[in-house]
């Protein structure tokens, strides 16, 4: 058998109805921002395989320090010891976080790095003595994570539909504009006093469909949460790490969240790890002699050594003198060809922030992730080598920063073609 009929007895796969997937096509190696199949057929990951690698696949510099670490330690208890990955991953984030974060929280991923957020804000308040303070503010349009507590305080979608009921109450707010920011402000001033947080992506929310939304107005959400103390979790899971043009999206902001969830591309694509970091306010509130104003969660790879090395790597190259250029050089190709097609007939939206460029097609209908257009926008490119994995009939370009200049012309061209054939 093949192996793409291997992995079809035995594997379930993300995402996909099983009953009428199509064959999984089976990748054998990853060289920079290319993916090779068994055939030898070769892919640009336009995707950064969801949005994770931002160096490139297979970096060798990446390669030699995971493999050292694996020479020396590769997982110990985080209950009661330490290592010096873990440690001085901490301290190379919070030099180059915003302003305030005082603390860092390992985890295994995105959706627990939010877990942890939500649980250090609720417990907050119960610490603190207001044990009222139970809701939670949310965009509409989020998305958290598949978790249950990343899900309730994700919009309600067919992400979360089978399990809506199992779900904890959220006060959804739509994306603030220059019209409705009045009226949301006006709504958490009469929630305050039963608000425990609020939790956002900044500038862009990722999987609700790439929507974006101006930094002016998320600063005056903040601001109005900072005035009654409640507390702010920026989810920079997507955003982190370069995507929004900066190192981190809130550095658009004048305000200071409280609390961070970073993940993705922490460790440049090479395994999982989560972080939730957070100001002395937060952390100070979990200080007690009483045991139970602790913070009861844990995971059995917490600061696994091995992911901390790939991320202490990662983070070498994201500040090495060539990538904030790259970061650069992306994004004014990105605002070049957005300009150049924002008028198409075909295109319902255009947006562009960073080195994310966004494309929703027009199909007459709202726009849908079950559109019927999404496969046929999914194996177009893939025919001609490209990974562009749509969100509904909503495509977006998100490569690796090394990406370059022909490769992405090579998309821009694909996607002309795209707009002319479908």
């Amino acid at each position: 058998m093949t192996l793409a009929e291997r992995d079809q007895k035995v594997i379930w796969h993300p995402y996909t109805q099983m009953k009428n997937a199509l064959p999984h096509i089976p990748i054998v190696r990853g060289e920079g921002v290319y993916l090779f199949d068994e055939n030898g057929k070769k892919y640009i990951d336009a995707v950064s395989s969801w949005w994770v690698n931002i160096h490139g696949h297979a970096h060798p510099h990446i390669a030699k320090k995971v493999a050292e670490q694996l020479n020396v330690l590769e997982h110990v208890i985080f209950a009661g010891f330490t290592h010096e990955p873990a440690v001085l991953l901490a301290e190379r984030l919070l030099e180059i976080l915003p302003a305030g974060q005082e603390k860092v929280f390992y985890t295994d991923n995105g959706s627990t790095a939010v877990e942890v957020a939500l649980k250090m804000c609720l417990q907050f308040w119960s610490n603190t003595g207001s044990k009222d303070r139970t809701k939670i503010i949310a965009f509409k349009d989020a998305y958290h994570g598949d978790t249950f507590g990343a899900m309730s305080v994700s919009g309600r979608s067919i992400f979360t539909g089978p399990f809506s009921s199992m779900l904890f109450d959220v006060e959804f707010i739509d994306l603030p504009t220059a019209d409705n920011i009045g009226q949301i402000i006006s709504k958490i001033n009469y929630l305050s006093n039963e608000v425990a947080c609020f939790i956002f992506e900044p500038t862009v929310l990722g999987a609700g469909g790439m929507l974006m939304y101006e930094a002016e107005h998320l600063d005056q959400l903040i601001q109005t949460c900072q005035k009654h103390g409640i507390l702010t979790i920026a989810d920079e899971v997507m955003t982190g790490f370069g995507r929004t043009g900066t190192l981190f999206a809130c550095e658009a902001l004048t305000a200071k969240p409280d609390i961070f969830c970073l993940s993705k591309g922490l460790t440049g694509g090479t395994m999982p790890l989560g972080v939730t970091t957070c100001n002395e306010r937060v952390f100070e509130a979990f200080l007690s002699e009483d045991k139970l104003k602790t913070l009861y969660h844990g995971h059995s790879f917490t600061a696994n050594p091995v992911a901390c090395a790939a991320s202490l790597a990662s983070m070498d190259i994201l500040l090495s003198p060539e990538t904030l250029p790259n970061i650069k050089r992306v994004k004014a190709k990105h605002e070049a060809f957005a300009a150049q097609i924002k008028d198409h007939p075909k295109l319902k939206d255009v947006r562009q922030k960073g080195t994310i460029l966004v494309m929703e097609w027009e199909t007459g209908n709202d726009t849908s992730y079950l559109s019927g257009l999404r496969n046929q926008l999914y194996l177009y490119f893939l025919d001609r080598g490209i990974i562009l994995r749509p969100l509904g009939n909503t495509i977006y370009i998100l490569p690796p920063y090394i990406i370059s200049d022909e490769d992405l012309d090579h998309i821009y061209e694909t996607i002309i073609q795209a707009l002319n054939d479908i």
